[in-house]
């Protein structure tokens, strides 16, 4: 049981509609400016596959620049865009049920398309969020999702969240019942969790093919307090 004392902690503040720049990937707060690029992006997920877990989605053109129109002005979830090296924009993800008096803030309503999964910018935008988070004090930085989203699973425990729980019947989805599988990193384990994400996304890990040397699930899975029993399922 963690018993710490908190008599010298403080709230940290809500995150600005600011850019995070990294090496690799570049969040900017999410505008009108976007559309058409992330329109581009999604347009490689010909199944829309992306939209599966969550509320919204597909969309035609109209229904996401409408849904963009809403979205961009929220402060939670905020939602930033991901412009990649290249310069395109790859989809978007959000800081959201933000919770500053408990020191508790959430990454989700990730669209990666095609183009952006499984790539540098993919695994540096979550890092850009959780290095924010943490940075700025905050205690604990979650990650939910659909129990059935075997992926989302995958990549919470690649990326150093640990596995609290599958809460049951937590909500409806697209008119069928979602449970919900929990995850989450805390303080006391960010220090390992940056080196281990700076480790892997530095230009070194990589040969002259791209292929990665170190993988992160192995740098992230020394840290993990408890691993997901369901991805060593058959």
């Amino acid at each position: 049981m963690n018993e710490r004392s908190l008599v010298d902690w403080a709230p940290p503040g809500l995150p600005a509609r600011a850019v995070l720049e990294g090496r690799y990937a570049r969040l900017e707060p999410l505008s009108r400016a976007h559309i058409a690029g992330l329109r581009d992006a999604h347009r490689e997920d010909q199944s829309g596959a992306i939209w599966t877990y969550l509320p919204v989605g597909p969309f035609d053109d109209a229904g996401y620049a409408a849904w963009v129109d809403a979205s961009r002005v929220l402060h939670d979830p905020l939602h930033f865009a991901v412009r990649m090296a290249d310069g395109r924009l790859g989809g978007t993800l959000s800081l959201m049920r933000m919770a500053p008096l408990a020191g508790t803030i959430e990454t989700g309503w990730l669209t990666f398309a095609p183009r952006l999964q499984r790539s540098r910018e993919a695994t540096e935008a979550v890092y850009l969020l959780m290095k924010w988070a943490f940075e700025v004090g905050y205690r604990r930085f979650e990650w939910k999702c659909d129990a059935a989203n075997r992926k989302s699973r995958q990549a919470a425990e690649r990326f150093g969240f640990s596995f609290e729980g599958v809460f049951r019947q937590a909500s409806i989805v697209k008119g069928r019942n979602r449970d919900t599988a929990w995850f989450a990193a805390i303080d006391g384990e960010w220090p390992a969790l940056r080196a281990a994400f700076e480790t892997w996304l530095a230009p070194e890990n990589f040969d002259v093919d791209g292929q990665q040397k170190y993988r992160l699930g192995d740098l992230t899975r020394p840290v993990l307090a408890a691993r997901d029993p369901a991805l060593s399922e058959n």
